[in-house]
C-alpha cells in the first residue's frame, strides 16, 4: 500500500466534523509525501482544510452547509500536535459561567507555547503564552475553566455571588477539585468564604 493509501484510509476513519493535522500521519512516510497526499484528498472533496496543517471530514448542515469544527477543537489538536497545554481564555470562561455577558470578539485561549495568532476558516483566534502552570491545571475541564473565569475576574471582583454561580457549573467532585487547585491566597479566600456561608445557609 502506498503512502498516498494509508494516508487516505487514515483519514476516512476520523469522524466527520472532528479536526486532526498532519502530524497524525507521520509515522506513514516523510511530511512531503503526507502533505502530497492530504492535498489530493482536498482537491478532491473528501477533506477539507481548516487551519494550516489542520483538516476535517465535511460534515454538512443542511442549514448551513458545512459547519466548521468548533475553534477550541481545533486549537486543542494543535496543541496536542506541539506538546502543548491550552487552557481558555477568562473572559470566554466568564461568560460560560454567566459571570459576564461580553463575548470575546477575537476567542483566545492560554498556551505553555509561544504567542501566536492563526486563522480557523476566516476567524482569527489568538494563543496568549503563559508562564503560570498554575493557569493552565485542569485544562481542558470544567475545574480549569473555572479557575480561568476567577482569575479574569479579579481579586476586587471574585464575591460570593460569583463563586456561588461557579460553584452551580460544577458537580461535587469538580468543586472539590477547585477548592484542592494551585491559587492565590484571594481566590482561596473567596471560596472558603463561599463554602462556610453555605454549609451554615
Amino acid at each position: 500500500m502506498s503512502v498516498a493509501e494509508k494516508v487516505k484510509s487514515l483519514a476516512l476513519e476520523f469522524e466527520k466534523g472532528e479536526p486532526f493535522t498532519n502530524g497524525s500521519f507521520l509515522s506513514l512516510g516523510s511530511r512531503s509525501a503526507v502533505d502530497k497526499a492530504l492535498s489530493r484528498m482536498v482537491k478532491e472533496g473528501a477533506i477539507q482544510r481548516v487551519s494550516r496543517g489542520v483538516y476535517f471530514r465535511p460534515k454538512k448542515n443542511r442549514f448551513v452547509g458545512v459547519a466548521l469544527p468548533e475553534p477550541s477543537q481545533v486549537v486543542r489538536v494543535i496543541a496536542q500536535d506541539h506538546g502543548e497545554t491550552i487552557q481558555v481564555h477568562g473572559a470566554e470562561a466568564a461568560r460560560r459561567f454567566r459571570l459576564s455577558t461580553q463575548m470575546p470578539t477575537i476567542p483566545t485561549f492560554y498556551t505553555s507555547g509561544p504567542s501566536r495568532e492563526l486563522y480557523i476558516g476566516k476567524l482569527k483566534v489568538r494563543l496568549m503564552h503563559t508562564t503560570s502552570s498554575r493557569r493552565l491545571q485542569h485544562a481542558g475541564n470544567k475545574v480549569g475553566l473555572a479557575l480561568s473565569a476567577l482569575w479574569y475576574l479579579g481579586k476586587d471582583n471574585v464575591s460570593e455571588e460569583a463563586v456561588r454561580r461557579v460553584r452551580e457549573g460544577l458537580s461535587e467532585e469538580e468543586f472539590v477539585a477547585l477548592r484542592e487547585s494551585r491559587m492565590p491566597a484571594w481566590m482561596s479566600k473567596a471560596i472558603k468564604k463561599y463554602s462556610q456561608g453555605s454549609i451554615h445557609g
